[in-house]
């Protein structure tokens, strides 16, 4: 048995090619059933977000189960020349598949390096296969252990910690210099997109109030709708800031909206209670000499970038570290995998010789009926012996190879010698749940 990976991600398929092969949530209960139901694969998972596309499978032969996976990814695109989605894969086998999705449950392999949705959609495609019965006890082994490396990884290492966006590192910077944005208010001037996504992570903190400010006051309204918040028109927008403590501004004007003397007016208005100034416009809206007015906090751009650069070689850092984790999971995992060739044959060995045994045994006994209970006892423990001495040797070399790449050989060599029926190993429940 293989486990297979064919799948496309943000690395290899441009978005054109990622939207036409994604599965919606309708969609995804019914692929997996469909998949299951081909011949080539004994168990599935279907794992589908916005940056990738990826279909887990175990099979019994991993250059058909591919082919099969490959077909069934085309069947829903079928007026597409088959090379369209082809060239865009990617293909991992057993130890390759294990490795794979630590790192993407992890965050590892995500375009925002630490990010925790894609803990949360593995969950979810999991879920859904349980749900219906398209996995075994391979796929689910792999899936929970995934979970839990991921579990491992974000609480041994800081690989989530610190803002990566240019947004979400205003607001943490304002969080550091208020402590607590509760009992705050927060301005947004201007509609740029970064400046719109700073106020949704200014709410989203817990800021007491948010006021908008555009030129077009319909647009203003609409923004403050959004966040439960005001809309001031754009003339007034300095009298409200005496009474504000973060101020986000993102606006298309060529120069400076604020100024140096404006400032000192408003911090003395504020009575110089601190005031946090964040410039995300280019070119530039607020003088940067108001950065020498005691108690006003003002960052641009370029400043915020450079907590952002400083953050992502921070989880660079402790990225490698999640991957040096990885590294000891995947050989825990390969091993059991490779037990599984080898353990259920030990099994049918013990039970095939003791079968016989007993059998055996019971025959002599019928033609041995003068012994006594103590010679009885004595000729079942010889036979016993003689099968344990026999086994001895065999077994000794079966489990030596357990988790070596000759495993497979000599559990195949012993089943075809004595003729063993091997039964589907049973799934080992070590995750503690799901």
């Amino acid at each position: 048995m293989d486990i297979i990976l064919v799948g496309l991600s943000h690395k290899t398929a441009p978005v054109e090619v990622r939207e036409k092969l994604s599965f919606t949530d309708a969609m995804l209960a019914d692929g997996m059933v469909l998949l299951k139901g081909y011949g080539e694969i004994i168990e599935c998972v279907i794992l589908s977000t916005c940056n990738r596309v990826e279909i887990y499978s175990t099979v019994e032969e991993s250059e058909m189960g591919v082919a099969r996976i490959k077909d069934f990814l085309h069947s829903y695109q079928p007026d597409r020349p088959l090379d369209w989605i082809t060239q865009h894969l990617y293909i991992h086998k057993n130890e390759g598949v294990v490795r794979h999705l630590f790192r993407v449950a992890s965050s590892l392999d995500s375009m925002v390096v630490g990010e925790p949705q894609i803990l949360g959609q593995v969950k979810d495609a999991f879920d859904t296969a349980l749900l219906n019965k398209t996995t075994g006890a391979v796929l689910n082994k792999l899936f929970k252990k995934s979970i839990s490396v991921a579990k491992r990884i974000r609480t041994e290492t800081k690989i989530a910690e610190n803002a990566v966006s240019v947004s979400f590192a205003a607001v943490e910077l304002a969080k550091k210099i208020f402590s607590s944005l509760k009992d705050k208010r927060g301005m947004l001037i201007g509609a740029g997109e970064m400046g719109e996504l700073a106020a949704r992570y200014l709410v989203n903190s817990g800021i007491k109030e948010i006021v908008v400010s555009t030129r077009n006051y319909e647009r203003a309204l609409n923004l403050a709708q959004a966040y439960n918040g005001r809309a001031v028109r754009y003339e007034y927008f300095l009298d409200e800031m005496a009474k504000t403590d973060v101020v986000i501004c993102s606006t298309g004007a060529p120069d400076y909206i604020l100024r140096f003397d404006q400032m000192q007016d408003i911090i003395r208005k504020r009575k110089n209670r601190p005031i946090f100034l964040i410039d995300i416009s280019v070119p530039r809206n607020i003088d940067p000499a108001i950065n020498k007015i005691d108690n006003i906090f003002l960052y641009d751009i370029d400043d915020l970038q450079a907590v952002v650069d400083a953050n992502l070689k921070t989880r660079k850092d402790e990225a490698e570290k999640g991957e040096r984790i990885i590294d000891d999971e995947v050989d825990t995992f390969s091993k059991w995998f490779k037990s599984l060739e080898v353990v259920p044959t030990i099994v049918a060995l013990k039970d095939k010789v003791e079968d016989i045994r007993r059998k055996e045994l019971g025959r002599a006994i019928d033609r041995l009926k003068t012994l006594s209970p103590d010679e009885m006892q004595a000729v079942e423990a010889l036979t016993n012996t003689i099968v344990n001495k026999i086994l001895h040797g065999p077994l000794v070399a079966l489990k030596g190879e357990a988790d070596s790449n000759n495993g497979l050989l000599y559990a195949e060599a012993v089943r075809r010698l004595f003729n063993l029926e091997i039964k589907a190993p049973d799934e080992e429940d070590d995750e503690g749940g799901r």
